[in-house]
This record gives C-alpha cells, sequence and structure tokens, in this order.
C-alpha cells in the first residue's frame, strides 16, 4: 500500500525524528511511504486562532496536495482532527461546497498512525523493542477529536521489554492548546505542573504521546527542572528496535 506522509508544520520544522521514525515503520510492515512535496500548514493554527479567511487557501492546498493518495497517514492527531472535521466544516460555512466536499472525502481516508495501524493494517505488534520505563499521555485532541481511544496503549503493550505504567491523571489536558499556551501562559504554565508531577510520580524514563505539541510542552517543562526524563514520539517507540 502506498501511504502519504502528512508530516505536519511542528514534525517538520522541529521533530523531524518523529517523521522519520513514522516512515521507517510503515516501510518495515512493507508500504511504500510518499512525502508530497506541496505540503504546507494545514491551517489548524488560523483556524483556533480566529481567522478562518485566512486558513481557507490553506485547506485548499491542503486538500489538493493530498487527494491523489488513497492513503494519508500523520503523527499527529491533533492535525488529523483538523484535517477530518474542521478543514470540511470552515469551507462550508465559507460558502466553498465544492471544497467542503472533497474535504470530507479526504477526511474519510486520512489517519492518526496510531489508528492506521490498528484499524486499516491490523497490527497491534509491530515488531518494536524499547527496554524502558515508559508512560503514556493520551492528548486532548487524540482522545475527544479523533478519537483513537486505547489504540495507542494496545500498540505500546505489545513493545517487547517496555516496562509501561500508567500515570495519574492521564486523561487530563497539558496545558499547550497552541496559542492557548502563548494567550493564556499562567493558565497553561498551572496544568503543566500538574502534568510534570503526574509524569513523575510514576519514575518514567519516558513519557510518550502521539502530537509533538504536546510532547514539545512538556519536553520543555521537564527539562527545565532537570528531571531525566524524556519526551518521546509515539512513532519512535514503535520504530525502535532498540535491545
Amino acid at each position: 500500500m502506498q501511504v502519504a506522509l502528512f508530516a505536519t508544520c511542528l514534525v517538520d520544522a522541529f521533530f523531524p525524528r518523529a517523521g522519520q521514525a513514522t516512515v521507517a515503520l510503515l516501510e518495515r510492515l512493507g508500504h511504500e511511504v510518499v512525502l508530497p512535496r506541496e505540503q504546507t500548514c494545514c491551517g489548524q493554527m488560523h483556524i483556533n486562532s480566529g481567522y478562518p479567511d485566512q486558513a481557507l487557501a490553506l485547506i485548499r492546498r491542503h486538500v489538493t496536495t493530498f487527494e491523489p493518495y488513497d492513503v494519508v497517514v500523520a503523527p499527529s492527531a491533533s492535525c488529523v482532527g483538523c484535517a477530518r472535521h474542521q478543514h470540511p466544516t470552515v469551507a462550508r460555512r465559507l460558502g466553498d461546497t465544492a471544497l467542503a466536499d472533497r474535504a470530507e472525502a479526504l477526511a474519510a481516508r486520512t489517519y492518526d498512525l496510531s489508528e492506521f495501524l490498528v484499524d486499516v493494517l491490523g497490527v497491534t505488534d509491530v515488531g518494536a523493542s524499547y527496554p524502558h520505563r515508559v508512560t503514556l499521555h493520551p492528548t486532548c485532541h487524540s482522545l475527544r477529536m479523533v478519537r483513537v481511544g486505547d489504540r495507542p496503549l494496545r500498540l505500546l503493550r505489545a513493545v517487547r521489554g517496555i516496562d509501561l505504567v500508567e500515570m495519574p491523571g492521564a486523561d487530563a489536558c497539558c496545558g499547550f492548546g497552541g496559542t492557548f499556551a502563548v494567550k493564556n501562559s499562567d493558565v497553561s504554565t498551572a496544568m503543566l505542573s500538574d502534568k510534570l508531577r503526574d509524569i513523575l510520580t510514576v519514575r518514567a524514563e519516558v513519557v510518550t504521546a502521539g502530537d509533538v505539541s504536546c510532547l514539545m510542552h512538556i519536553d520543555g517543562g521537564l527539562t527545565r527542572l532537570r528531571t531525566g526524563t524524556r519526551a518521546v514520539h509515539l512513532a519512535e517507540i514503535l520504530a525502535s528496535t532498540d535491545g
């Protein structure tokens, strides 16, 4: 199966290892991965900040770029949620019904990585090995917008050598929320402090998630506190054959 990688802005600019791991994992499972060079920002930041008019051109570019492919996969539930739900809604509200219909058709074959592995490929054991103590932060968009459920946990449980521990209050927001962290920094920092406490409570070596945006926020806090705990994207763990 040929898979188009929806790399996302943050992965491309700051966390290329998550994208590289996604490619390595899917190729190991026998699939050809294509990186469409024409892709840019999906427009989520514009939409969430109240600028849907400016997002429309980005939505159109996204749809045009990925339409030729049978399957689109992203290592970001947040961006998948935007493409799946916000793209058709914004296009329809702004009167471009043709684009809205195209966006809906594309959304039906756009997947978060964990969804694609479990629901489309039908695998939970991807042949990974990762001998570390790991806890999962199930991000807000993955739980509440994309509804990945326990798919990331099912994948992690099948990883050889992993010591997977559940953090208390796992489904609580980390406080990032895109521009929320900038516009409401005090509240965001307080929410992050709660999340860091819960991560450190279980003495994890690694905290993982399916969204690099949340991991960036969490890793900043962990680094400032010099905890020694690392933030690692789910794809990196699943692609690992360490040990």
